[in-house]
């Protein structure tokens, strides 16, 4: 008996120094790093290409990369990221040639977008890989980053930060997080009027999966139907003031998923972002004003294909009542601005200037109606319609005093 007890404490005795060791070497190596391969591509640059690429940089990138005071795809630090990551910032990707990427080629740019892998060998492992998008898409994004648009002009300055990816996070990379593969064949996006299989292509090359299925740790971006819980929600996000948030069911489960929603319902979710019971839907989803009806109901059709998965999870609970008698700030909380905008106005995109912008109260007030009317590719709803006509004098009112310091 004793012999066998000693045998029992010497095999853990093993394993548990085993795991220190690795936990250690895991700790003093970080994120691996990978030998870049060399591409040989030189993407012509054409109108229809730049403005087809900044499209899918809106869907894609703008979100990480851009920062609401620059207002330009400078990086930020990355608030929606798992805390148990650790602290992670998005890069800079103007064409500045120091700060940024502009002094990457255009097979750097490729590889990077496809496997995750920078031109120095680093490994990103949080970035979207590209994997699945068709070269034409792909070409399209790279002709944007080399284009003069605002978001990407040179910019010489920092992210406010450095990543320091946490102990998991490395462990991570070692054992579960890879880069992507370089393809090795030609990838055609499929025709328009194959509805689910171009449902299938954007809910896939637009990385629509890792935040709506279960766990990051467990996607799978070679094979993404096999990331657990695909699609079936409840991955555990960050709302603008670090709060948990649980991604939405978009399987068509009835009672936990979107089963009982129409296309409709579906397409003004997605594009608008208001869901059936008017309720905002909430950062750090954006709605996505730059997909077509004709996507965004072809994604529809491919999520009603994707097998049910019955997920109850907790949701947002309502806001909090706003004691301070100050109706505007109810209002504020009411509608759910700090989802986007947080407490003080900042969030990913600060209201402190909107006197500036908007300096009469009959400007601000249409803005907040129809906001996509005046600038077309803007993340802010049209309120028009949710909004009751008698709410906007408060609500204009409290907006106006997060600009005042």
């Amino acid at each position: 008996m004793k012999k066998a007890l000693k045998i029992i404490l010497a095999v853990v005795a093993l394993v548990l120094a085993l795991a220190g060791g690795l936990i250690g070497y895991v700790a003093a190596s970080g994120i691996p790093k990978y030998p870049p391969e060399k591409i040989d591509l030189h993407v012509e640059i054409t109108p229809e290409r730049v403005a087809r690429g900044k499209r899918f940089a809106e869907l894609l990138c703008v979100e990480c990369h851009m920062d609401p005071h620059t207002l330009a795809l400078t990086g930020k630090r990355l608030t929606d990221a798992p805390a148990s990551f650790g602290p992670l910032f998005s890069k800079n990707i103007t064409r500045d040639p120091v700060h940024g990427i502009g002094a990457w080629t255009d097979g750097e740019l490729a590889y990077l977008l496809r496997t995750g892998v920078e031109r120095d060998g680093s490994f990103a492992p949080i970035m979207v890989k590209l994997g699945h998008l068709s070269d034409e898409d792909l070409a399209s994004i790279i002709a944007f980053l080399r284009s003069s648009d605002p978001l990407v002009a040179p910019r010489a300055v920092d992210p406010p930060g450095v990543s320091q990816p946490s102990l998991l996070t490395k462990l991570l990379c070692h054992v579960a997080f890879k880069p992507l593969e370089m393809p090795r064949r030609p990838i055609v996006a499929p025709p328009a009027s194959d509805r689910v299989a171009t449902g299938r292509y954007l809910a896939i090359g637009l990385e629509c999966y890792p935040c709506h299925s279960a766990d990051f740790k467990t996607m799978n971006e070679a094979a993404p139907e096999k990331s657990g819980g695909y699609f079936g929600g409840g991955n555990q996000l960050l709302d603008v003031a670090g709060r948990p948030i649980y991604s939405a069911n978009l399987t068509a489960d009835d009672e936990t998923g979107i089963g009982k929603w129409s296309e409709a319902d579906f397409v003004r979710a997605l594009k608008k972002g208001f869901r059936p019971d008017r309720t905002v839907v909430r950062y750090p989803m954006l709605p996505s004003p730059e997909l077509s009806d004709e996507e965004a109901g072809a994604i529809y059709a491919y999520l009603r294909t994707v097998p049910k998965i019955h997920h109850a999870f907790a949701r947002p609970l309502p806001p909090a009542p706003v004691a301070s008698g100050d109706e505007g700030k109810r209002l504020y909380h009411q509608y759910q601005c700090t989802s986007c905008h947080g407490e003080d106005g900042v969030g990913i995109a600060d209201l402190r200037h909107a006197a500036e912008h908007y300096p009469t109260d009959a400007a601000l007030e249409n803005w907040i109606k129809n906001a996509p009317a005046i600038k077309p590719d803007t993340k802010m709803p049209a309120w028009q319609g949710v909004i009751p006509e008698a709410d906007y004098p408060p609500l204009i009112a409290y907006v106006k005093k997060l600009g005042v310091r």
